[in-house]
């Protein structure tokens, strides 16, 4: 019982439990996993300078320390991008064979259409010396193709935006679990104590954008809430309600902080609930964010090579390119997962503009970022990830021949690509028919991906669990799960 105990000690679970022995002290065995549990929760406890995450974690070697997820919200083409399908050209106009389609499911805004195949808009070239193929949307994707790994055959099982991101990052369709960066805050903890774990930030956008961004994709799920992302905004105030009032001096604020804390504490020792202790860590935390995080945004102390190198845009407050600035410096402060989210992917119309658009928004600040790392040393220990929530269809919606046209949704293949914290520079892993429509050659789901992840973060995704409700939850769910070796160092 105690080593079962033990194996909770950084969640609400084994916060009530101990509540529970506490009131139960008159039993020794009550006493006994008592006194093992506050042994080893002393160094993840509420005055502890860092949070450390689980204490039976990492279960092996971590190749990588710190995850940056440069998320692409809507599904970028990847038959314009990096799939390339000369044979195409010769299927124009022409409807896709049922052999290839296998009945697979479109989406309304389609399946009364004819599947007329659209081309690639773009010329494609080979890059490096592993000879990558890269769009010509995408320049300066092309001076990173030794330093990246391209995943070509990815899958996931959703065909609509918002399901799909939900299981791209929380490993299931329906709100409700914990997202990737929440589940590596909760096992990992931040090296950091002055900033948390989990930091989001979104592209402010230069137009009006039609796809929500919700909360639940950086959320904590049934885990405490200390483990959700925290956005940074680009407005005055990166965090809301973190400046003090003004007139308000700091000795009076942290008077007012300690007495909270006390009053917290007695109602925390009266009923257990593990999210009094959240409060409290939280409250915290925001005293600290109060120098750190102005500190971490004023990007003044950065030389002007750095805003040549990530572009012209980095200088805009909120921009995509800004906000890989933002996270080359959370990691160089200790922070363990950074998001990055840039919508407007979704291009069922307008492909050469719109799609274009959005490229010129990331290209040069993705690179950039993966170069900075290098630069620095940083990349060795840092996991980068590019990609959305899938890929899209190689049918044209609308007309395939017109300006107009566009590619639907399609959750059979996508690519995404790697980098760092102990993948296979120089790698293109997996395959897609010439249709660019079925994954092929070593397929890779969702799931497979979070596998690969938490392994590189030290952590076997099949003992990563967290009970809720009886059951012991895990990222990776209970269907077949696999770790990329392959594409691993």
């Amino acid at each position: 019982m105690s080593n079962r105990l033990d194996d909770r000690t950084a969640d609400g679970t084994a916060i009530a439990r101990r509540h529970f022995l506490r009131r139960c002290s008159g039993l020794s065995l009550g006493t006994i996993a008592l006194g093992l549990l506050e042994d080893r929760t002393s160094a993840v406890g509420v005055d502890s300078p860092v949070a450390i995450g689980r204490p039976d974690l990492p279960h092996h070697e971590p190749r990588a320390k710190n995850v940056i997820f440069l998320t692409q919200s809507g599904g970028p083409s990847q038959i314009e991008l990096f799939d390339h399908k000369p044979g195409l050209s010769k299927w124009a106009g022409q409807e896709l064979p049922a052999s290839v389609r296998q009945g697979q499911r479109l989406t309304t805004m389609t399946a009364s259409q004819k599947q007329l195949i659209m081309p690639a808009r773009t010329q494609f070239g080979r890059y490096g010396e592993s000879g990558a193929t890269i769009g010509e949307w995408l320049p300066y994707h092309a001076r990173i193709a030794d330093d990246v790994c391209f995943v070509k055959s990815m899958v996931t099982d959703q065909i609509n935006h918002a399901p799909a991101m939900t299981k791209f990052l929380t490993g299931h369709q329906i709100p409700g679990r914990p997202s990737l960066g929440a589940w590596a805050s909760y096992g990992l903890g931040s090296e950091n104590s002055n900033l948390p774990d989990y930091l989001v930030l979104l592209s402010k956008m230069k137009r009006s954008s039609d796809q929500p961004l919700y909360d639940h994709y950086w959320g904590s799920g049934f885990l405490p809430s200390r483990y959700q992302g925290v956005k940074l905004r680009s407005a005055h105030d990166p965090v809301l309600y973190l400046r003090d009032p003004r007139g308000l001096p700091r000795n009076l604020r942290r008077g007012m902080l300690d007495g909270i804390r006390e009053i917290n504490q007695m109602r925390f020792e009266q009923t257990g609930d593990p999210e009094i202790q959240t409060r409290i860590r939280q409250y915290e935390m925001a005293w600290r964010m109060q120098s750190s995080i102005p500190e971490l945004t004023d990007l003044s102390d950065e030389p002007e090579a750095t805003f040549e190198q990530y572009g012209p845009d980095s200088r805009r407050p909120g921009s995509y390119a800004a906000n890989c600035v933002l996270a080359r410096r959370l990691i160089e402060r200790g922070v363990r997962f950074v998001q990055l989210f840039h919508p407007d992917w979704d291009h069922h119309s307008r492909l050469s503009s719109w799609c274009v658009a959005r490229c010129r928004d990331t290209d040069q600040a993705s690179a950039a970022l993966v170069q900075d790392l290098k630069q620095r040393g940083l990349l060795d220990e840092t996991l980068v990830l590019w990609g959305g929530e899938f890929g899209r269809g190689v049918a044209g919606q609308g007309k395939w021949d017109s300006p107009d046209g566009g590619r639907d949704h399609h959750p059979r293949c996508f690519t995404m690509w790697m980098a760092g914290g102990g993948m296979r520079p120089g790698m293109t892993y997996g395959a897609t028919d010439p249709f660019s429509y079925n994954a092929v050659e070593d397929p890779v789901h969702v799931r497979d991906l979070h596998a690969t992840i938490l392994h590189l973060l030290g952590i076997d995704h099949r003992r990563f669990t967290y009970r809720f409700q009886g059951l012991d939850f895990r990222l990776t769910g209970v269907e077949e799960s696999r770790v990329i070796r392959e594409i691993i160092r």
